[in-house]
């Protein structure tokens, strides 16, 4: 029963740490970009956008498309980023052990 009671407070322990890493990932911000850096996009560590930044000069009403791909090319650097630093940072609250490939905590 011992055993159980320290895994018990492992557990505890870690629910405790997976709370504080969310809350701090909300505030952690990254910045994506495309276009040589003509469109940047800014999400939290959650994913949330936070900011959207476009050089005035690639607005063309002739070629929206081309602005709407920059945009979603930019979202998909700041996507990838901030999946790189969830990973990172679950890497070092789980003291290096590895999670199973589709296992994407806390999200």
């Amino acid at each position: 029963m011992k055993n159980l009671g320290n895994l018990m407070k492992q557990a505890k322990e870690m629910q405790t740490k997976m709370a504080e890493m969310q809350e701090a990932m909300q505030h952690h911000e990254l910045t994506g970009v495309a276009g040589a850096g003509m469109v940047e996009v800014t999400l939290n560590g959650k994913g949330d956008m936070k900011g959207l930044k476009v050089d005035p000069s690639i607005i063309d009403p002739e070629d929206s498309e081309m602005l709407e791909d920059l945009i979603k090319a930019a979202h998909a650097d700041a996507r990838n980023k901030v999946e790189a630093y969830s990973q990172e940072k679950m890497k070092e609250m789980t003291g290096g052990l590895e999670l199973p490939p589709g296992m994407n905590l806390p999200f």
